[in-house]
């Protein structure tokens, strides 16, 4: 069910897009499902800013009911009606509860085989239950509910029960939409709410022994949902933390882990190091005895074996071959492949290059669509010039050249193996093999020129 706007979140942006561990909460939840159900046999109940839900899920292959008014979790699923005709039963999860792991939601469904009931609820005690609907057994020792009793309505010493309905539910597919009409709206907001299923379907097939049940998950942090932006924070904070720990778990050294953001799809292996303050996010894999270092941003990138990426580093789908050294302050935009041993400096800013095996650009350079061979040395300053305000150009530097300290190459432009072009040169045209090339205008000076200058001021 995904369909809510979520006032509380006061967001231009649909509630199930709110992200929490580097994904959207909705996604998390179809993450879970699929891995218990096919795609093809999940649908998203979409209905606030559907088109833009609907966009953001497309990769996940799951299918979308449209719910276009909005009149409450009873309602979603009626409109879900026809879709859901063909299967013999239903899991309703919620999509801004991102905690929900396959191997719950498959003990729920076993659970509800098991029992053969017709509404099977996922409950759990929380220590304060406050704003939940709370779960009425016929007796502590029972699982059959009696209802499901809101907070609003709740007695006294009914608030003093701790177990919670978590909105997750299974239901016989036959019974369910044999008795959903019989919801009503008679409440505050005039909704038709899923609770109510349960004192509908008790009541209806108490003759024929179909229950509703309710199973007690023992981690209650799985059912908690995204509500206010306090909530995301505190849902963040779990996912991050328990993905430190995984890590820590397979051999990765993470120092101050309340202090990184790691995002769920993240691989490290053994032995690398991660520094406090670090990000790393989207889809970034880091190789064996790799360190990185605080204060450093890694978006989809690949970092290899025993690399070092200094503090400050900004880098964004990128790759880093085995041993190569980066920064301090290095920002490596999309398509920068570093080689194996290469250095990338401080306050060197890269795009869409390739650096070959042991190339140095160690200060204070720019390098955009350039190819890099082996052995090079890129001084201080140095820039490719690779739009002239229309094209990209692309600049070629042969192994083992060397570029003086405050030269620029206007693409396109190739220099030559071996060859060297002193500091402070403007390079227009192809520099041969071994040659050296300067191209900077004769130095002149002038004796007593400002001397002169300051006795006319």
């Amino acid at each position: 069910m995904a369909a809510g706007k979520g006032t509380r979140l006061k967001s231009q942006l649909p509630k199930v897009l709110h992200e929490v561990g580097g994904k959207p909460l909705l996604e998390h939840v179809i993450r879970a499902a699929v891995r218990v159900v096919p795609a093809e046999d999940v649908y998203a109940i979409i209905g606030h800013e559907a088109e833009r839900v609907r966009a953001a899920m497309a990769h996940t292959g799951v299918n979308f009911v449209l719910q276009e008014e909005q009149r409450g979790t009873g309602h979603a699923l009626m409109v879900a009606g026809e879709a859901l005709a063909g299967y013999d039963h239903v899991i309703v999860l919620s999509g801004d509860a991102p905690l929900i792991t396959p191997e719950t939601i498959g003990r729920l469904l076993n659970f509800h085989l098991e029992e053969q009931a017709a509404m099977t609820l996922l409950s759990a005690d929380l220590e304060n239950p406050t704003g939940y609907g709370r779960v009425l057994r016929k007796s502590s020792r029972s699982a059959e509910v009696l209802a499901i009793v809101e907070e609003k309505a709740a007695s006294a010493a009914q608030k003093k029960i701790r177990e919670i309905n978590s909105g997750f539910y299974v239901f016989d597919v036959k019974e369910l939409y044999g008795n959903i009409g019989k919801l009503s709206t008679a409440n505050a907001h005039h909704e038709y709410y899923l609770t109510d299923m349960a004192g509908v379907l008790r009541k209806a097939l108490r003759k024929a022994r179909r229950p509703v049940v309710a199973w007690k998950t023992a981690n209650a942090a799985e059912v908690l949902g995204g509500n206010t932006r306090a909530e995301l924070s505190e849902i963040d904070e779990k996912m991050r933390l328990a993905k430190c720990r995984q890590l820590m778990a397979d051999g990765v050294t993470v120092f101050y882990p309340a202090t990184c953001v790691i995002d769920a799809d993240v691989e490290i292996a053994p032995d690398t190091v991660i520094e406090p303050y670090v990000q790393l996010l989207g889809k970034t894999r880091i190789g064996t005895a790799s360190r990185v270092r605080s204060y450093s941003v890694i978006r989809d990138s690949e970092i290899g074996d025993g690399v070092v990426v200094r503090p400050g580093c900004v880098m964004e789908e990128a790759r880093i071959g085995t041993g190569a050294v980066i920064g301090p302050f290095s920002h490596l935009r999309p398509g920068s492949d570093v080689g194996e041993g290469a250095h990338v400096g401080n306050f060197v800013e890269t795009k869409k290059i390739k650096l070959g095996k042991g190339s140095k650009a160690n200060h204070l350079t720019y390098l955009g669509d350039a190819e890099i061979g082996a052995g090079v040395n890129i001084g201080a300053g140095t820039i490719t010039c690779n739009y002239d305000g229309v094209n990209k150009h692309k600049t070629v530097i042969e192994d083992g050249v060397f570029i003086g300290s405050d030269s620029t190459l206007v693409a396109p432009v190739r220099v030559g193996k071996g060859a060297y072009v002193g500091a402070a040169s403007c390079i227009t045209e192809d520099v041969p093999e071994d040659a050296l090339a300067v191209g900077r205008a004769r130095q002149i000076v002038k004796e007593g020129w400002a001397r002169e200058k300051r006795r006319k001021k």
